[in-house]
């Protein structure tokens, strides 16, 4: 009888196993076709530095019949290509016989503008983001929907750690430890044996990585990374605006102050949110990203001497030299390279007489420290060609993973019904299921006001459709 006791007593401190099946199914028929998407997207955008290359590789190696104009030339030719503009910064061309890559603004709009290196000519116009890895970004991280669509991916991912939680759960053996069918697929079973082991195995294998790429994710979606940036500018070492996009926003301050007039500097608004900041910097005028205040011509002038000394200075590319934020009288040379520890960003005199202030990695705080490690390796360029290598194998096993789950669920499914597992007739939540679910719901505000939706949609209105209940499997088989 106490024998009997001890295993009711150790049973309830255990997730249920049909629990834990009906959470991963639910759980997974949202989150894979999104993760599919991403996938995708992903892998493009993974090989962005090749892929844009190829793409204007039609302005590299250009036949020059005489000597190259001066940068501020340059730039002034593509302020007077785009009508309206004015100057926001200046690529330096990748070769000596290159055509230079000037950003203007027109309209909170921003143009790149491939300007001809002895006649001037506009070779072409692109809007920043229709150009195509920009669309690719939108599309894998906000679906074209701007911040909805953040909202839809932020929530995909948030469950997405549901899925592979539950999924870890379940492949763990509950009988004899056995490779075949745990560590590895047996290739030579036939039928639903073959699809378990693939989807389980592929499962396992991708898990990590996986998990890794949706928390590293979070810091850009528009719900959480504002709630990042809320819980950190709590603490005076962390506060002031993030240097990564949030929701399709960038917010990163400017390297340098902005107006007096603004109350407050480039690294110093605690507690705000970023959609509070940039309210705040809008209406009082305080330069963005990109929205520097428009130098007059002569002022350009300071791109012939800030040139060589971006190019002895030796920034990782791509290499943006920006002109003054409003208020202030050094330009910027600046690296956005994609791995973000060699991001460098130089003040520097008009003149060119040298640099005045740096600012590396180490000097940023240790949140941020940690997010820009994050996102160098969630676009797959901390660690070179490995860290793409790993990220597409990856990719491929997500497709796997989905296309395994979608066969075994359609062989499987009745025809009356949606096929979730069925929930047994007496279902327990387990202590540490509860606890789980309280701590990802709070670590995951979008996980936690989804599953109070969806219980609210079950108790106002599904609960009073016992034929729905039936086909979304909610209820018993025999009830």
């Amino acid at each position: 009888m106490a024998l009997i006791s001890q295993s009711h007593q150790a049973r309830r401190w255990l997730p249920d196993y049909a629990a834990l099946r009906r959470w991963h199914f639910y759980a997974g028929l949202f989150c894979l076709p999104i993760f599919c998407w991403l996938a995708v997207t992903g892998t493009v955008y993974l090989f962005r530095p090749q892929i844009e290359a190829w793409l204007d590789r039609s302005y590299e190696n250009l036949h020059l019949d005489g000597s190259r104009a001066a940068p501020s030339t340059e730039a002034r030719a593509a302020v007077e290509a785009v009508s309206g503009s004015f100057f926001s910064h200046y690529e330096p061309p990748l070769t000596p016989t290159g055509a230079s890559q000037v950003v203007v603004m027109r309209e909170d709009q921003l143009f790149r503008v491939y300007i001809h290196p002895v006649t001037l000519q506009a070779m072409d116009i692109v809007q920043e983001d229709h150009r195509p890895m920009n669309l690719v970004a939108s599309l894998h991280g906000e679906l074209l929907l701007g911040e909805r669509g953040s909202m839809v991916v932020e929530v995909a991912g948030s469950w997405g750690v549901v899925m592979i939680l539950t999924g870890l759960c379940l492949w763990l053996p509950r009988g004899k430890w056995q490779l075949g069918g745990v560590v590895y697929p047996r290739l030579r079973q036939q039928g639903r044996l073959f699809w378990r082991d693939l989807h389980s195995v592929a499962g396992l294998w991708i898990s990590l990585v996986t998990l890794l790429l949706l928390l590293t994710g979070l810091p850009w979606s528009a719900n959480w990374g504002s709630y990042l940036t809320w819980v950190r500018n709590h603490w005076e070492a962390t506060q002031g605006a993030p240097d990564w996009p949030i929701g399709g926003t960038d917010l990163s301050p400017q390297p340098l102050a902005p107006p007096a007039s603004s109350g407050a500097t480039g690294n110093s608004m605690p507690g705000m949110s970023p959609a509070e900041m940039a309210s705040m910097a809008h209406s009082a005028g305080v330069a963005q990203p990109g929205r520097s205040s428009a130098p007059p011509g002569s002022a350009l002038k300071a791109l012939d001497k800030l040139l060589p000394l971006a190019v002895g200075l030796q920034v990782p590319r791509p290499v943006w030299i920006s002109p003054p934020a409003q208020g202030t009288e050094d330009w910027t040379i600046s690296s956005h390279a994609q791995n973000r520890p060699l991001r460098v960003t130089y003040t520097v005199a008009a003149d060119g007489a040298g640099v005045t202030a740096t600012q590396v990695f180490d000097d940023l705080n240790i949140v941020d420290k940690v997010v820009n490690v994050s996102v160098a390796a969630h676009e797959g360029h901390l660690f070179g060609w490995l860290n793409q290598a790993i990220l597409l194998l990856n990719a491929v096993g997500v497709l796997v993973v989905t296309v395994s789950a979608t066969v075994m669920w359609w062989r499987r499914r009745p025809s009356h019904s949606l096929g979730a597992p069925p929930p047994t007739s007496r279902p327990h939540l387990a202590a540490p299921l509860v606890i789980a679910i309280a701590a990802l719901a709070v670590l995951l505000p979008m996980f936690g006001l989804s599953l109070l939706m969806l219980l609210a949609v079950d108790r106002i209105f599904i609960g009073r459709l016992p034929a729905a209940r039936r086909w979304l499997g909610l209820v018993p088989p025999e009830i």
